[in-house]
């Protein structure tokens, strides 16, 4: 089949069935999509939609059904035919080169050479990469080190590399997890620009919101299977929940009246290495749900990291229980009774490789030690006890955690601290690229802890959230805080006029 990047695409995928051991992740699976056209693919995780973004990559083969691009059967697609029929993908989990520059990863493979040599042409590669730098709005320039990049840079930096190829299809997996308000409203431009321009845009994600903003049709899968379908005018949020997980989801951000108690945790003039010059004093009560809110760089996961002793202190005090920490330590807070779930689970707060009683049993090991021996009965008593608490899929507490969802990953994350019975956790974007099923059980059981009177610490970029499950919100700007709203104050307007002031 001829390159045929200059014209738009026409994509029709039928009966499209895959079975792994054990498992059907594609059953007879349907979809269509043409250039010009947004389509949002919603589905809990594990419904089957990395499984079709594989076969449209040409990563895996189908084991029955067709796929007809530009009126013409494909077999055998390979991902280096895909990127040559201009398909391309923006994958959710992030996998830069650190040691290169913003340029040579956004080229990566397809550098452009001058010269008897075949040298790398430095200037002829910026020039390309710098409007596509600009159509994103990024603040990051095409000589930038990846390394110093942040997580939502290096979201920007993959939908970049992506749109350096002549792009007909763009498939974003979970785009905008880790950028702010601003960010995605800008990316939100770029989709509908690219279908202006006569793009097919295949929108993956759990943000609703985002789906009723730019889809022009929604597919459902469900179970491995099509689900349903929405046009444009049919798309709400409640009817693609419905879709999704076959039932409503009543009361999706639960709330409830937490009779605030003592202060668990304190702030007095707590100065990070992020702003060395900004003091911060903030209060958080026992069964209180407190809400970090503000753009990426105000300073709120440092923020975290300096609470739990992850970074150094500059300045000011932290008080647990009105006394103050011992050390500034990941162990002297741990001791005190807080613990961390961080942004990134993957990476800072599970070993994927290690079984899931092994990972929620690890911090507790010291109270399971008897005469220096952990007890493997009580080990994994308590494992098995946290994974009927949180609801944790899987066969057996033996199963690797890099095989989970991510949602039950997330679980995975939270058990290990629950099992230590924690005053205060601090959960840094806590439902990042889970599904709408797997987020309403993780507010389920906020809530929950809430009332048992633990202390929550909640970082969030997902405004919805903010406003649905937090009784106070403190939203930061520059490193410092910039209000307090309370539970009757929080709205989306007062929340962004604090965090732009």
């Amino acid at each position: 089949m001829p390159d045929v990047r200059d014209r738009q695409i026409s994509l029709e995928l039928s009966g499209i069935t895959k079975v792994f051991p054990g498992a059907v992740a594609l059953n007879r699976v349907s979809l269509t999509i043409r250039g010009g056209e947004v389509v949002g693919l919603i589905g809990e995780n594990g419904a089957g939609k990395s499984t079709l973004m594989k076969v449209l990559g040409g990563a895996i083969e189908p084991d029955q059904g067709s796929l007809v691009i530009d009126g013409e059967t494909v077999t055998a697609l390979t991902p280096a035919r895909a990127t040559r029929l201009g398909i391309a993908f923006v994958h959710q989990e992030l996998n830069p080169f650190s040691n290169l520059d913003v340029t040579a990863n956004v080229l990566l493979g397809r550098e452009m050479r001058s010269g008897m040599l075949g040298l790398l042409d430095r200037s002829s590669m910026e020039k390309k990469v710098a409007p596509i730098l600009e159509l994103l709005g990024t603040r990051f320039g095409p000589r930038d080190p990846v390394s110093a990049l942040s997580l939502a840079d290096l979201q920007l930096l993959e939908i970049a590399r992506a749109l350096s190829i002549n792009v007909r299809l763009l498939i974003l997996d979970e785009p905008t997890s880790s950028l702010t308000i601003s960010e995605t409203s800008r990316l939100l431009e770029v989709v509908r620009k690219l279908r202006a321009d006569g793009v097919a845009v295949l929108f993956i994600t759990h943000r609703l919101t985002e789906i009723v903003d730019v889809a022009d049709r929604v597919v459902a899968l469900r179970d491995g299977c099509n689900a349903g379908e929405l046009s444009r005018g049919e798309i709400t949020r409640d009817r693609m929940v419905r879709m999704m997980i076959g039932r409503d989801v009543s009361q999706f951000y639960e709330t409830s009246d937490h009779a605030a108690g003592r202060p668990v945790l304190e702030l007095k003039g707590l100065r990070t290495r992020a702003y060395p010059h900004q003091a911060v004093d903030l209060c958080l009560r026992a069964g209180e749900i407190l809400c970090l809110a503000g753009l990426v760089g105000a300073g709120r996961t440092e923020l975290a990291r300096a609470i739990f002793g992850i970074d150094p202190v500059e300045g000011g005090r932290i008080e647990i229980d009105g006394k103050p920490l011992a050390g500034n330590s990941v162990p002297h807070a741990i001791a005190a009774g807080i613990c961390l779930v961080p942004e990134d689970r993957k990476t800072e707060g599970l070993f994927l490789d290690f079984a899931i009683l092994e990972n929620i049993a690890m911090p507790s090991h010291a109270a399971l030690s008897r005469k220096g021996f952990v007890d493997l009965g009580a080990e994994t008593r308590l494992a098995d006890a946290a994974k009927r608490k949180l609801r944790i899929k899987a066969s057996s507490l033996g199963r690797a955690v890099a095989e989970l969802s991510g949602g039950n990953q997330q679980k995975v994350v939270l058990a290990k601290w629950l099992a230590m019975k924690p005053k205060l956790i601090i959960l840094d974007e806590p439902t990042r690229g889970i599904d709408v099923g797997a987020k309403a059980e993780v507010y389920h059981l906020m809530q929950q802890l809430a009332a048992e009177g633990v202390a929550l610490l909640m970082i969030s970029s997902d405004m919805e959230e903010v406003i649905g499950i937090s009784d106070r919100v403190a939203v930061m700007c520059r490193g410092r805080i910039a209000g307090v709203l309370g539970r009757g104050d929080l709205t989306e307007e007062n929340i962004l006029r604090l965090a732009v002031e």
